[in-house]
């Protein structure tokens, strides 16, 4: 068929005849198996459907190529055969894809744990797997560590940052009775956390098991699908077998009327519908997954077309998760770039989350950071450090009160207007 559609003959050679077959057999058991055990699976359930139709056409095709091949008269079909198993498993592959890169998301979650915790025994300390910790368990989590597991805080306070889990930018003040979340990065504090939730039990492993639930559920245009499927098989067989009886009874020979039964089968088969359908749903959960929003439920997807209205439970939801520096309003003498280069100096050392944010804004904006001497953390209030001969002291309005300082004219204006945008005042001063 190819050669005298193109043009071309194709060179003499021995057992020519047998590269179809032996091809489109190939492709038969290696790809069209997958399909066959689909339909199989859905006619005990008294449910035939896409893979049914599918299993039929490929099947038909094969068993009407091989018995041309072996003396029946007609026109073997192995290309249509091999083209047909292609573009179907060529779907598949590419949802399976899709699907894949969204649990990839899932992995990332995973390794938000980390692979060791101190377990409290005692009155010693035990470095132990976290795979090895069970509930009651009491476990020390230092500043800047990884929380091991889900738990209360037992002793000590601290501020965690959740973002990577809740998408809350700012850290969250825990105390004993609080609870922490397995993954979550620990502040400035060291606590001690009495372990409730480990292995499935933890929020991320819930968070696991909702987008494994996603990736499984089907959208109501998939049933939809299945169910035009069905009718479709229904028509084709009835077609198929109205148009064999036709050929036959107006006096055709058999091979004639089975090729164009076979033609009727493999024309019915439902590309689009086997195709377009579950890769446009897993594409788009892998897209998602990919860009951090998780769907519960690939129905959630069809329902969003009827969004109006969209509410936001947390600032985390709409920014980065992570601190910035957004103005620098100068002071005395100063400009607002030698600012930040003593700001980041002195808040180098630091593990608070904004000293982080203010350090890196430095960073990317290539402002050299000077070296810091002296640096002493300041509960409650900042920290202060000597920077270039210079005791400074950077925190928030309660080092002010603690220093006896006061904000007044244009910088008062600033930081006015900076908290009316929902961002936080950091003073910078000189003592």
């Amino acid at each position: 068929m190819l050669p005298r559609a193109l043009g071309y003959t194709p060179p003499a050679i021995p057992g020519a005849q047998a590269i179809a077959p032996l091809f489109g057999t190939a492709v038969f058991l290696a790809g069209g198996l997958v399909f066959i055990g689909g339909a199989w699976a859905e006619l005990r359930a008294r449910r035939p459907g896409m893979m049914t139709l599918v299993a039929l056409a490929i099947t038909v095709a094969f068993a009407f190529s091989a018995a041309v091949t072996l003396g029946f008269p007609g026109t073997p079909l192995w290309e249509e055969l091999a083209t047909l198993v292609t573009i179907m498993l060529l779907g598949h592959w590419i949802e399976m894809r899709s699907i894949a890169r969204a649990s990839g998301a899932l992995q990332e979650l995973a390794k938000l744990l980390p692979e060791v915790a101190t377990r409290i025994a005692g009155d010693r300390l035990e470095e132990v797997p976290v795979d090895d910790l069970r509930e009651g368990d009491l476990v020390l989590v230092r500043p800047g560590q990884a929380v091991p597991a889900d738990g209360i805080v037992r002793e000590g306070e601290t501020k965690v940052n959740e973002a990577m889990v809740t998408g809350e930018s700012n850290p969250v003040p825990k105390k004993p009775g609080s609870r922490v979340i397995g993954g979550t990065v620990n502040g400035s504090g060291a606590v001690r956390v009495e372990v409730t939730g480990t292995g499935d039990q933890t929020a991320l492993a819930g968070i696991a098991r909702l987008v494994g639930q996603a990736q499984s559920s089907r959208s109501r245009t998939q049933a939809l699908a299945d169910r035009a499927a069905f009718g479709l098989t229904i028509v084709a067989l009835a077609a198929g077998f109205v148009t064999l009886a036709a050929w036959i009874a107006i006096g055709d020979d058999t091979g004639y009327a089975v090729e164009r039964l076979v033609a009727v089968l493999v024309v019915a088969c439902p590309h689009a519908l086997g195709l377009a359908i579950p890769l446009v749903v897993a594409i788009s959960t892998s897209l998602g997954a990919a860009s951090g929003l998780l769907v519960r439920d690939r129905r959630a997807l069809e329902e969003a077309r009827r969004l109006q209205v969209v509410v936001f439970d947390k600032t985390g939801t709409l920014t980065r998760g992570e601190f910035g520096v957004v103005e620098v309003a100068a002071g005395p003498g100063l400009e607002p770039r030698e600012i930040l280069r003593l700001a980041a100096a002195l808040e180098h050392d630091s593990e608070h989350p904004i000293a982080r944010g203010i350090v890196r804004t430095a960073e990317e904006q290539g402002v050299e950071i000077a070296p810091a001497e002296a640096f002493e953390a300041l509960p409650g209030k900042g920290a202060s450090a000597r920077v270039a001969g210079r005791t400074l002291f950077a925190g928030g309005p309660s080092l002010l009160a603690h220093l006896g300082l006061a904000v007044e004219g244009p910088l008062l204006a600033s930081v006015r207007r900076a908290e009316a945008n929902g961002r936080a005042a950091i003073f910078l001063a000189d003592r």
